[in-house]
């Protein structure tokens, strides 16, 4: 099944802004992501898009560049998205993954795997070694561009940063958690030196009126709980969170939360304390975002649930039925955003993927 042409594009930003805001029901259930695979897109779009290495070895060519973000704007405009996703260029941390290869039907060739231990910055030695990127080598070109391009109604949703995860994959999760007790101070600099990166991040996006809302993207549990302790959390990354979310909300912008796991021991402060507007990531083993919406529908808005494994899965009318039901109980009273459980992930079939896009948008209209 195509969605492309199904339905006319008629964007309205405005529909996800009552979401995040909890203003009540828009006039139907927006969509959102928070990104899809490279290889879904051109599935979709049925052309090929351009790939870039690192901005610095590989230089810059603006025509790619033009291309790449044109293909965001086509898809996200097309699918019936009320925003596009914002991207920018260099800048960032390098982890030094494991290359594996990927099964995927729309393969990307290699699938990257953090180490577990052994990462590349373990001790003060390496720490110092390390080639830590400057918030001014980031390069906006692209943001500026898809800013210049956008389709009436349309806004970007940019992103912040990830501050636990990027000092656990810098360091190997399995030595990050000692070294929570054998080198408190080694993380003490590096959660400091990752979250002002961020930070700069976060007030370089203030320049962009076409911004409408940003996301913290930090993956902090796992299936049975938090990554590290609460209190750990409460040291090194919540205050973090909490500067970001000041950042965003002073810039009059919602602030959007992706964390995958079970958060329930620090959902009431991720809500009250830090702020936060949105909350995504939903499984159906950990919390099914029907469960969700009992429990914290009426103090934050609730992005996404379809899971990602059913949609793997099951058929394309067992999704639709799936759907209908998320729908039923998500979407009175607003405060929701249909989309899948965590991202448009390169093994999903893509025509159950634009059938959960089909049903939410003949099942997801208020009356």
């Amino acid at each position: 099944m195509s969605y492309i042409g199904k339905y006319k594009p008629d964007p309205d930003f405005q529909r996800l802004l009552t979401v995040f805001r909890r203003e009540g029901e828009p006039d139907r259930i927006p969509f959102l992501e928070l990104f899809a695979d490279l290889e879904i897109m051109e599935d979709v779009l049925e052309k090929p898009i351009p790939r870039f290495g690192r901005l610095e070895s590989q230089g810059v060519n603006r025509e790619m560049e033009a291309r790449y973000c044109d293909a965001h704007i086509e898809f996200y405009h097309s699918l019936g998205y009320d925003y596009v996703r914002a991207v920018t260029r260099g800048g960032d941390l390098q982890f030094g993954h494991i290359q594996l290869d990927d099964t995927a039907k729309l393969s990307k060739g290699k699938r990257s795997w953090i180490r577990g231990s052994g990462g590349l910055v373990t001790n003060w030695t390496q720490y110092e070694a390390y080639p830590w990127p400057d918030s001014r080598d980031i390069d906006y070109w692209m943001l500026e561009y898809l800013s210049g391009h956008l389709p009436d109604g349309m806004k970007l949703l940019a992103h912040s940063g990830s501050i636990l995860e990027s000092v656990m994959w810098l360091m190997g999760y399995e030595t990050f958690a000692m070294n929570l007790y054998d080198q408190p101070d080694l993380l003490e600099v590096m959660f400091e030196r990752v979250g002002q990166m961020y930070m700069d991040r976060c007030h370089a996006l203030s320049q962009f009126d076409a911004i409408g809302a940003i996301w913290i993207n930090d993956d902090i549990g796992h299936r049975s709980g938090t990554m590290i302790a609460p209190d750990h959390l409460r040291h090194y990354v919540f205050p973090w969170w909490k500067r970001i979310a000041e950042c965003i909300h002073a810039q009059g912008r919602p602030v959007l939360l992706h964390s995958c796991g079970k958060l329930e021991l620090v959902m009431d402060e991720i809500i009250d304390d830090i702020g936060v507007d949105a909350k995504h990531s939903f499984e159906d083993t950990i919390l099914p975002v029907t469960e969700a919406k009992k429990l914290y529908g009426n103090r934050v808005a609730l992005l996404g649930g379809v899971d990602i494994d059913y949609i793997c899965r099951h058929s394309e009318e067992e999704i639709r039925q799936y759907v209908r039901n998320v729908i039923d109980v998500c979407g009175p009273g607003g405060s929701y955003a249909l989309g899948t459980g965590n991202s448009v992930a390169n093994y999903i079939p893509v025509p159950n993927y634009l059938a959960m896009l089909d049903e939410g948008r003949r099942y997801g209209v208020y009356s």
